[in-house]
């Protein structure tokens, strides 16, 4: 595997695109996580719950449907891998504080698993194929 590390150099509009994706993803894990905490047992409520309430998010709301739907889904991955570690405190019996799940307040990445980008043939340009920000980065 070859990592190529380099420093993005953005205009205004694409950075505020980007801080416009970096608060959906924490306004989905928000609600995810409220949506599991205001839930009774009987909902069952589970890692493929939460990827559905994605889709009923992006119904809902129009800035959540401009994120791109893999970046939904693996926000609500991350809030129940969050949800699934306090599971597993509570029953391996941990000593001390289990560690509940919080809401987000400093979020401060989006995850674009496989559809993020490409890079340029000389290596020098990150072709965004992401929907908030549709643009090159440089």
């Amino acid at each position: 595997m070859i990592i190529l590390e380099m420093k993005a150099v953005v205009k205004p509009s694409q950075s505020s695109a980007i801080d416009e994706a970096i608060r959906t993803v924490q306004f989905i894990r928000n609600k995810a996580l409220r949506l599991w905490m205001d839930a009774k047992r009987e909902d069952k409520i589970d890692k493929y719950s939460l990827n559905k309430y994605c889709a009923v998010l992006a119904q809902q709301f129009k800035f959540v449907d401009t994120l791109n739907s893999t970046a939904r889904q693996a926000s609500a991955e991350r809030d129940w891998s969050a949800i699934a570690r306090f599971y597993d405190n509570c029953q391996k019996k941990i000593k001390g504080k289990k560690g509940y799940p919080k809401f987000q307040k400093n979020n401060r990445s989006v995850e674009y698993k496989n559809c993020g980008g490409q890079l340029s043939e000389d290596r020098k340009k990150l072709l965004s194929q992401i929907r908030k920000i549709l643009a090159r980065l440089n």
